[in-house]
Order: C-alpha cells, then structure tokens, then sequence
C-alpha cells in the first residue's frame, strides 16, 4: 500500500500541487467488483482546499488516472455501517450517496479518521458521522500546546502537522546565522563540529548567565521590596475599585427601575392609543347622527326633501349594522346596546314605510280609477307614467327593504301586483270591449251610448257580454254580434269568407273598408298594448330592483335605477335567474287577462272574415319580432309569442278552409262552366296577400300556402274539367290555366314560378286539343280521300303512280274537289264560329284566340292537301275551289261580323 501511495503521489498528485494524506482500496457496494481508490487530499498553496479524489487503474494497467473528485466540503454525512462490530461497509454522503465496500476494516478506519481530522481543522461546517467507533474521532491538538519536537501527532503522517508548525526564519535570523557562518570557517564542511563549537559557546553563555543572576541579588531584593509595595497600592487600589463598584451598582437598580417604568409607561401609552382606535373605529362606524334618527322616526315620507332624508337615514343606517366589527367588540355593552337601538330603528322604520307605501298605492289607483271613464269610447289605454313617476322617488327604499325585511319586501310587490292585477284588468276588459265593437262596424252608436249613459249601465257592456263569458272567449252566442254586424247593411257578405264568393267581396267598397277598418283596429290594439307592457315591466324592474339581463355574470358592471354604476357582486350572480323570473311572474299576474282578450279578440275578427288572418298574422309577426328586439325575454315577447301561435294556426285553418271549399265546389250540369269562382277566388286572394305581406317577417308561410293553394286550385280544375258535360273538357283547363297563367305573371311571385310556367303549357297543350277536336276535319270527304292516297304511299305504292289506283285516280280526285266550293267552306266555318262562341266564357276573352289558332290549323290542313296533289298528281293542273287567301277572308269576315 506504501508503494501505491507514492506512485499516486508522484504520478497524479504531485502534478496538480496536491498532498496524498491517506488511501484506501474500495469497490462498490452490491455490484461487480472492480477496485479503485479513494484518496484523502489537501492543496500546498493556501488558501487549502481538501478533496476526496477516486482513483483507478487503466484497463492496460499499467499506470492510474484520476476518475471523480468531490470537495469535502459538499460531505454532508459518512456512514460506518457499525460502531462495535468489523464491518468494512462505508457510505459517503454528497448530492448522492455513494456506497462502498473497502478492503479491510484497518484501511477503512484510518480513512475515516483522516477525513474527521480534515473536517475539524479545515471546515466550518462539521460532517456528521454516523456508526463511528468513538476512538477514531480524537481531538486535534490545540495550536498554542506545547507539542515536543520528537512526538509525531500528524494526520496518516506527520508531514501535514510539520508543515503547519513550520516557521521561516526573519531577516535579522539570517544575518546572525550567516554572520556566524562566516566566522566558522568549517561551519559548511563540517556540521558537527560546528555544532560542538555553538554549544561550548552556549554552556559558556548560560555559564555567564547565572553568574550575573548571582551578582545581581541585592537588585533583586529591591525589585521584590518594590513589587511588595506595588502589591499593597493594588490592595488598595482594589478597595476603592469594590466601594465604586457597590455605588455603581446601586447606581445600576436605580436605571433598571427607570428603565421598567418607562417600559409600563410605552406600553400604557400603546394600549391608550389602540384602545383610542378602538373608540374612533366605534364611534366613526357605529354612531348614528340625530337628523338620521329623526328621519328614520318620524320622516316624511310624502314630500320629496323628506324621502330623501330617509334614504340617506336608512342608508346610513344599513352601513351602521353591516360594519365589520372586530374580534371582541360584540362583547361590549354598549355595543349590543348600540346594535339593540338600530334593530329597533329598522323594524320601525320598515313598518312606516311599508304602511305608507300600502297607502300610496290605494290612493293612486284611485286618482287613476277616476279617470278611465272620460273617454270611453276611444281606442287607447290609460298612461300609468305619473304613477310610476311618483312611486320611482322610492326606489331605493325599496331596495332597502328588500336587503333588510324581505318579507315586507314580498309583502308590498303582492300588494302591488293585488292592486294593479285589478286596474289592468279592468282597463283592458274596456279597451277590448271598445275594440271589439269597432271591428263590428257600429262605434258611432257606442259613442254615443258611452256619452248618454253611465259607465256601469252602459249598452255596450250589455252587447259585448257574449263575446266573453266566463273564460273571455267567443261563445256559441252571437246574436248580439250579428246585430251590430248587420246593421250597416242588408247586403253584407257572411261572417266567414270564402274563395268561392271572393270575387263578389272584392267588388265592395263596403268589403274594402272593413278590412282596412279591422287592420287599423288590430294594429291600434297592438300599438296600445305594447309600451303599456314595456313601461309596466321597466317600472317593476326599477322599482323592485329586479335584474332583467340573465347573461350579467361575474363582476360584470350593471346600471341602477338611479343610473348610478356599480359592479355586482360575485355572490349575487346566482340570484339574477330567480330575479329575473320574479318579474315574469309579477308580469304575468298583472296582465293575466291580455292573452286571453286578445285570443278572443282573434276569435272574432277570425269569425267576421276569415281573411282577417291575414293581417293579424303580418301585424303580429311584426310586433314580435320588435319585442324580440327590445327583449327576448320580456313578457311582451313571450305573451304575443305565445298569441301568434293561435293566429297562425287560424292562418293555417283559413288556408285548409279555402282548400276544402274547392274541393267541395259542385257545377251545374245544365250551365256553362267558364271560369271557375275559385280561380278569381285565388287571383283576388293573391293580390289581397301581396298588399299584406309586402316586407313582412312572416312571407315565409305565405309563400307555403301560395304553393297549398295553388296546388288545390290546378287539381280542382282538372276535376270540374273531367265532370263538366256542358263545357268540353279542354275548354274548362283552356280558359282557367290561362287565367291561373295571366293572375301569376302579373303578380310575379317568386316561389310560384313553377306553377306559372307549368299554368301556361297546360293552357297552350289544352288550346291546341281544343283547336283540333272543334275544327276536327271540315273537308270531310276530300279528308277521307287523302287518307286512302296516304294509305296507299304507306302501302309502298310511289306517290307519281297513285294516280294510276282506280278509286284514286284523277277524276275522283276532281269529283271530291267540286264538292267543297268557297260558299260552302265558308258557311261551315261560320257554323263552327257559334259552336267555339257557345262553349267559350265571356269572362276570358280567348275567342279571337282560339278562333285565330284554327284558321292556323285550317291553313295547315289545306297546305297538306295542296302537296299531296303536287307529289302525287303533278301536270294535271287539279286545284282546290278556294285559295290561302279565300280563306283568311272566310275567317276574318266570320269574325267580324260576330
């Protein structure tokens, strides 16, 4: 092992200013054994540095290098597995633990020990050892014993204790030496004796010594004489200094008694002046002024300074009894004291206010009662502005009451909603009632009733009783109804309106007018409920501090009624669903009964005309979409929403009328068909549809009950066409699909264009039957002829050689020819005139149409003829008795003089 030492110290440490302290041979715990070193180092140059290095031999082996190195101050703990027992198992603690076996429990040991003495004599921070033996940890030798020059108390070698107690020679040292050298001649030559001459001279120095020490013994009695008196002057000395120092110390009890009271008297100023907080923390946040108090008590609570002075009080108040009070004040007296008295102010107060409100709201329902009966008869709702103007000046009471006493919060909005449940009702029972006979055409008899006679004996109560009853909906009674209905006129249309008779309805100015006067009814009706609606749920909102908006989320800014800006509490968050539903309910308690008068009021403009759908369905849409707009949650919305549902399935019923009406259309076997009444039904529908929903949101259902409509009215004319016996068949699809085509290319209705075009080939394919049928063959014989010459061709025989056939040979030829002069076409022509003119309408017009279309269909026939004789008869010189020109003078000459 010390030949090992020294080749590391020479081959690796020596190179880097190192000295190998100790050694030991070692391999890792738990695996393959491969030895290596680990070595115990410390620097030469100072500031010294102390490292643990692990050395191992080269795969070669022929020499060693240095594998790791760990500074010894980075070891936080050495582990010796056992104290008592051999055991040569070791850990070394650094950022990781390193375990190691060595190769005998002595090596182990010394290492040990080596590394405890580094660690005490270099480091600050000590490395704590665990399972040592105590006799490997000794202390080191102190730096100012006295160590004899032969012992060796060095570490693993005494060199590292050598070297640290080394001292080089001053300069005053070398002088002397070098002086003495230089008298000695042999001082370098011979060392010995050298020596032996310095240490006779040192005998011979000590020799001198003692006997000056002798010779000086008198002095030496003076010097103890004088050291006896010095001795005595520290007695004395000493004394004095006890005597200062007993008036010191009372000297010092007095300062620490001074030094104690200035302490109490610091703390008893601290806590005067945290129990000052205290107080100013009371009284600041927990004192009500007197004005406050006698706001809160006796405020009034009707003129506008005095509303005003309670909500300061009560907001003062609310401030008061929701301060944070701190760890032990609610223990004191006049705490609870203070507390009792603003309990006693809140539920005072509360029962004044809701007393006053009580009354306020029984003493404006009375001023507004009073003034509903000065214009009866007048289509508009009575404005609740100046109340709600009054009651919005206690707003923020309100919003007091509801954080403070919120059963007396419930208890006044019941009240409230009791109270206007019944006003409303009222109000709107009437507005309904004068709708109503306006639409049934006899309001200046209601006006002048409503101005003869008292509200409550009134004889327009009397004649609208039946379109109520006790769910406020049209009854099987109507004669009332009819009455007024029918007044006006003996010759007004029924109640229901049809397709059939659409025709005779749009010819009346009377017609015309009751639908505008119904349209102007129902938008008023609307336009009235609307802001009524929207005022009342704004003013509920406001004055109840309900919150409308469901989408506010957290820590979102939201206005009050005020317009103050203030941001929501996160904890309120969770309630703005409840609130805004408390106003939906409060809405619908309110106005209960405008759903169902305006369901009633649908059900008898839908029994008066049909038709009136129309509008209600175009006005409706428009009114919900707007109340959409403002908001889709508000009642107007959900209420018209909810009452367009019924328009538009009276809409959908009126349509499915029309529909089976037309199937249900029954025709005269006796008559002539014409145009079919639904058919100017349709076309009058369709112009009455245009003028409604022109930019309407709902055009969507009409165009879908254009294409129902339109879809009935093709299948219906091919049935009266396939059932009439008067009219042929190709009349009846002729003259109606040509009406159909006329009605939509005039309107020019976009989803209908299908319809048009398919409208149009049925009346081109229907005319041209009719054209061919009607003329049929009016050169009968010389028709039969051809068609045998034709026969013949088809037959194979050459068209030159059919004039060779005996039964078609020249001279039959010209026998059928003679048969058939201008006179007698033209009179066959006329007797076909009268036969188109009986079976066509007056209504459509197509004569001259239909008459054109057969000369058309003439001229063809006789320009076959003319080229079957020129193909099959050529030379012969054979020609019709008539001309192309003859002919177009038979047919216009027919014509006019028809």
């Amino acid at each position: 092992m010390t030949a090992i030492k020294h080749a590391l110290q020479r081959d690796i440490f020596t190179p880097n200013d190192e000295r190998l302290l100790s050694i030991v041979n070692v391999c890792k715990a738990g695996k393959k054994k491969k030895n290596c070193f680990l070595c115990a180092t410390v620097t030469t140059e100072r500031p010294v540095q102390v490292k643990v290095v692990k050395v191992k031999k080269s795969d070669k082996g022929d020499f060693y290098k240095r594998q790791m190195a760990w500074e010894l101050r980075d070891l936080t703990e050495v582990d010796a597995k056992d104290a008592n027992k051999e055991n040569p198992e070791f850990d070394l603690h650094f950022e990781k633990v390193y375990r190691w076996v060595a190769s005998s429990t002595a090596e182990k040991n010394s290492f040990i020990s080596c590394i405890w003495k580094l660690n005490q004599r270099y480091l600050r921070k000590k490395v704590e050892f665990v399972n040592v033996s105590p006799q490997l940890l000794e202390e080191l030798p102190k730096a100012e014993d006295s160590v004899p020059s032969g012992e060796s108390q060095s570490v693993a070698g005494g060199d590292e204790d050598a070297l640290d107690d080394y001292q080089e020679l001053n300069t005053r040292e070398e002088q002397d030496i070098e002086s003495m050298m230089e008298v000695c001649e042999y001082a370098i030559s011979n060392a010995e004796a050298f020596a032996e001459k310095l240490s006779r001279e040192l005998q011979v120095l000590d020799g001198a010594n003692i006997q000056s020490i002798m010779a000086s013994e008198k002095q030496v009695n003076i010097l103890m004489q004088l050291l006896d008196q010095a001795l005595a002057e520290v007695d004395n000395i000493e004394g004095k200094l006890f005597s200062y120092e007993e008036m010191l110390q009372s000297v010092k009890e007095q300062m620490d008694q001074i030094s104690q009271s200035n302490r109490l008297i610091q703390i008893s100023n601290t806590n005067n002046g945290k129990l000052l907080d205290e107080i100013q923390f009371l009284v600041n946040y927990m004192d009500l002024s007197k004005g406050h108090i006698k706001a809160l008590q006796e405020g009034d609570l009707s003129s506008p300074k005095g509303i005003e002075a309670c909500i300061n009080a009560s907001e003062a108040l609310s401030q008061c009894m929701n301060v944070a009070l701190r760890p032990g004040h609610d223990k004191l007296m006049s705490v609870k004291q203070q507390q009792h008295l603003f309990c006693d102010l809140k539920d005072s107060f509360a029962r004044r206010l809701t007393n006053h409100l009580n009354n306020v709201f029984v003493h404006q329902g009375h001023d507004q009662s009073s003034t509903l009966a000065q214009h009866p008869a007048e289509l508009t709702l009575p404005k609740h502005n100046p109340l709600h103007r009054d009651l919005l000046r206690y707003a923020k009471l309100m919003e007091w009451l509801k954080n403070t006493q919120r059963e007396k919060y419930e208890g006044l909005s019941r009240t409230y909603v009791d109270y206007m449940t019944r006003l409303y009702e009222r109000e709107i029972k009437d507005f309904f009632e004068v709708a109503k006979i306006k639409m049934a055409g006899t309001s200046k008899d209601v006006k002048g009733k409503f101005a003869t006679l008292p509200r409550k004996e009134s004889a327009l109560k009397q004649e609208t009783e039946c379109l109520h009853g006790s769910s406020g909906k049209l009854t099987g009674s109507t004669s009332s109804l009819n009455k007024l209905a029918v007044s006006s006129s003996n010759s007004r249309r029924s109640q229901s309106s049809s397709l059939l008779d659409m025709g005779n309805m749009s010819a009346s100015d009377l017609d015309v007018a009751d639908r505008t006067r119904f349209d102007k009814i129902f938008e008023q009706v609307l336009s009235e409920l609307e802001p009524l609606c929207l005022a009342e749920q704004d003013f509920i909102s406001k004055f109840f501090k309900l919150q409308q908006l469901s989408t506010l989320t957290q820590g979102e800014n939201a206005d009050d009624a005020d317009g103050t800006v203030h941001t929501r509490p996160v904890s309120e968050h969770r309630h703005s669903i409840s609130e805004k539903d408390m106003v939906r309910m409060m809405m619908n308690k309110i106005f209960q009964s405008i759903e169902m008068e305006l369901n009633s009021l649908i059900a008898l403009g839908d029994k008066i005309d049909s038709f009136n759908s129309l509008y209600m369905l175009v006005k409706m849409s428009h009114h919900v979409w707007t109340a959409e707009n403002v908001d889709p949650a508000s009642y107007l919305s959900t209420t018209l929403g909810n009452v367009l549902v019924t328009v538009k399935r009276n809409f959908d019923k009126c349509i499915s009328g029309q529909i089976r009406q037309m199937e249900e259309v029954k025709i005269s076997k006796k008559s002539k068909v014409g145009l079919l009444p639904f058919v100017t039904g349709f076309e009058e529908f369709a112009k009455l549809a245009e003028a409604i929903f022109r930019n309407a949101e709902r055009r969507g259902d009409l165009d879908k009950a254009y294409i129902k409509l339109i879809r009935a009215v093709f299948n219906n004319v091919e049935k009266v066409a396939n059932e009439s016996q008067k009219t042929p068949r190709d009349v009846v699809m002729m003259e109606n699909f040509h009406h159909i085509f006329s009605t939509l290319s005039s309107l020019k209705i976009s989803c209908l264009e299908a319809e048009r075009k398919e409208a149009k080939q049925k009346y081109t394919e229907h005319l041209q039957f009719y054209v061919i049928n009607s003329l049929g063959q009016p050169l009968e014989k010389l028709n039969h002829f051809f068609e045998g010459v034709e026969a013949r061709v088809a037959q194979g025989v050459r068209e030159e050689e059919v004039s060779y056939q005996l039964a078609f040979n020249k001279q039959e030829l010209r026998k059928v020819i003679k048969e058939y002069p201008g006179k007698e076409v033209k009179k066959g022509l006329d007797n076909l005139y009268k036969k188109v003119d009986k079976h066509l309408c007056e209504e459509e017009n197509l004569l001259q149409v239909v008459w054109h279309s057969m000369q058309d269909e003439f001229i063809r026939q006789y320009k076959h003829f003319e080229g079957l004789i020129n193909r099959c008869y050529p030379g012969s010189g054979i020609t019709m008795e008539f001309t192309i020109q003859d002919m177009l003078e038979y047919f216009s000459s027919i014509a006019q003089s028809h």
